[in-house]
């Protein structure tokens, strides 16, 4: 976790008032709050990780399919795109299940991840077949298609919705500008909506607001000045989400005056000042030790008259931790229990983060064990990359598989960031049947590792004058690449 990403759950917070329409919302945050599906879900993932053959897997124990167990467990599978497809494909032929559009979004992102483009359009043209088509789905083709870099696919596909039968709407324009935004690709969001402004879509507030976000997080001021005058020009007066986003783009360049200035004009302007926003304070000063100030506007915070929240919570923990006041990091943890507000598994994340970085290596494995036991803050796929990465860079593989055999354990799958400090880990230690096994584990999961890390394993392997091994792991590697799916 860098050491920015506190900041991160401030965006997030924004995001969640600006783009309540986001297609995250309709699918990849769902939750189906029920025990016995979640634990359902978990219990055939740890088979699957087993053996990775559904049918087979599947064969001697019995399973209840339907569709929110379904849903959940391809959202458990979103990091092995080949596993979640051969799932889906394995529900749809027991008798009597139909697949809802949810668990067609869920494996459109899974295999969205792994770049299978081909099999994502086939997934749109069957929900087009069964009456299930909806807006969300090319949001999701979209973004997959923007994270991967693909900004002119990424265009292409929200074009292509009305080909389908879909008209557009403001807020599918929105979304696009947004996709675009968050993957780091705001010039293009910039020019899309230069192109169409006024033309096909009348700007909202909305509009603007992502924009502002997008230059924000680019740290580019000028160009988030421009858009703000372009808004003002066209009559949208700012709003309180608007005042968050320009406040934490300023926090992010380390102008923490200017933005404390800006939180003084939203109280001229009789602006109730939000929690979000005094979660961005919170984690800007903190940031930079100012920590006197990070507990005043905390302590104005809980005198707001707002209810309580583990995310402005967390700031406050994380600002102490940025000084390493780790004891009042600890009791603040144990107010959020008190308050009944917390704590949360990013609650842990942080302590951990800052822990690591100051190398105090025993606490944070001590932190871990105790957050496994803490109910609702088990470790996630984000956790289990911290610890492995530190176990990996204090050179105790032995500790990092670990925590990795209880990753599994708990039917986590291990994303494409722990993969690649495991595997080079191996290299460095020389251990090159053990890199070569979690290599081809990669590649069974579907995931196309990264060059660096095929290189740094080919350098390592070509050392120890295994050519063949080198060679039969390159056919491998161009099998996955040119090998459409089929399903």
């Amino acid at each position: 976790m860098s050491a920015g990403n506190t900041s991160t759950t401030t965006s997030l917070l924004l995001n969640r008032s600006i783009h309540h329409d986001s297609v995250k919302n309709t699918h990849l945050n769902s939750n189906p709050q029920n025990p016995e599906i979640i634990q359902e879900a978990e219990r055939i993932c740890k088979i699957l990780l087993k053996n990775t053959n559904v049918a087979d897997a599947l064969s001697s124990t019995s399973v209840n399919v339907s569709p929110l167990l379904v849903n959940e467990v391809i959202k458990k599978l979103s990091n092995s795109g080949i596993l979640a497809l051969s799932f889906f494909r394995w529900a749809e032929k027991q008798n009597g299940f139909v697949h809802t559009a949810e668990s067609y979004h869920g494996l459109i992102e899974a295999l969205g991840k792994i770049k299978q483009f081909k099999m994502v359009w086939i997934l749109v043209n069957e929900l087009k077949t069964k009456g299930l088509l909806c807006r969300e789905a090319f949001a999701l083709v979209s973004r997959r298609f923007a994270r991967a870099r693909k900004v002119k696919e990424a265009i292409e596909a929200f074009e292509r919705m009305e080909k389908y039968g879909l008209i557009h709407e403001l807020q599918d324009f929105n979304r696009l500008l947004d996709t675009l935004s968050k993957s780091r690709h705001v010039g293009n969001a910039q020019e899309v909506f230069d192109k169409w402004k006024n033309r096909k879509f009348k700007p909202n507030i909305k509009s603007y607001t992502i924009l502002l976000e997008g230059w924000g997080q680019e740290k580019n001021l000028l160009r988030l000045n421009e858009v703000y005058r372009e808004m003002m020009a066209d009559g949208i007066e700012p709003d309180v989400v608007s005042y968050g986003i320009m406040i934490h783009a300023h926090c992010k360049v380390k102008k923490y005056d200017e933005a404390i200035e800006l939180l003084h004009e939203m109280e001229r302007k009789k602006i109730k000042v939000t929690p979000h926003v005094y979660c961005t304070l919170i984690n800007g000063l903190g940031s930079e030790k100012r920590l006197v100030l990070a507990l005043k506007y905390f302590k104005l915070y809980k005198g707001s008259g707002f209810d309580l929240e583990v995310f402005t919570y967390n700031a406050m923990v994380g600002a102490y931790c940025w000084s390493l006041c780790m004891d009042d990091a600890y009791r603040l943890v144990d107010e959020m229990r008190r308050c009944k507000i917390g704590p949360n598994t990013r609650t842990y994340d942080i302590i951990l983060h800052h822990l690591i970085k100051a190398r105090r290596m025993s606490e944070a494995y001590t932190v871990f064990q105790k957050m496994s036991n803490d109910p609702g803050c088990e470790p996630t796929v984000s956790t289990y990359e911290i610890m492995v990465r530190m176990f990996c860079n204090e050179e105790r593989t032995d500790m990092a598989l670990k925590v990795w055999d209880k990753m599994k354990a708990n039917g986590v799958l291990p994303g494409m960031h722990s993969f690649s400090t495991l595997i080079n880990s191996f290299c460095r230690e020389s251990k090159l049947d053990d890199a070569c096994r979690y290599f081809q584990e990669m590649l069974d999961m579907g995931m196309r590792p990264p060059i660096p890390l095929f290189d740094n394993l080919k350098r390592a392997l070509l050392d120890e004058g295994k050519e063949d091994i080198v060679k039969a792991l390159w056919r491998k590697l161009e099998k996955l690449r040119k090998s459409p799916l089929v399903g």
